[in-house]
């Protein structure tokens, strides 16, 4: 099935904890995104190194990934130069390698709606330099 957006690591984090000061803005916004959502190997390992060693935790992200609600696209040798050329120009801001990740997923796979809390960032970013990210939750104001 072809993912129909991107997840980026603190919509999972506040996802999945009900603690975290995001999590009811995600919780209500996640039944509208159509899935599954697109992520990245990056993006997982900023996230379980987030998420901490608690076993009742790491069994609720494991249950979460296995869902089918999730994804785990590739990236390759080939993504590498983009990769680059996104940290390079972003460099400002700057831009994590996870992020590049998504921004380089949403250019190849042609997405455009990324769930996220990060919105200073994906406010900044475009898509081949040109498009605009769908942020969900929306940016409150």
């Amino acid at each position: 099935m072809r993912a129909a957006g991107l997840l980026d690591t603190g919509a999972l984090l506040a996802l999945l904890d009900r603690d975290d000061q995001w999590h009811a803005r995600c919780a209500a916004a996640f039944p509208t995104l159509r899935l599954p959502l697109a992520t990245t190997s990056a993006v997982l390992a900023e996230f379980f190194h987030l998420l901490g060693p608690h076993p009742r935790d790491l069994a609720s992200a494991w249950r979460f990934l296995r869902s089918g609600a999730v994804t785990v696209l590739p990236i390759t040798d080939e993504d590498t130069p983009h990769l680059e050329r996104l940290m390079l120009q972003y460099a400002d801001r700057p831009m994590d390698l996870a992020d590049a990740t998504l921004v380089r997923l949403a250019e190849r796979e042609s997405l455009s709606v990324v769930f996220t809390i990060d919105h200073d960032d994906f406010a900044t970013y475009r898509i081949k330099g040109r498009s605009h990210f769908r942020m969900v939750p929306a940016r409150e104001g």
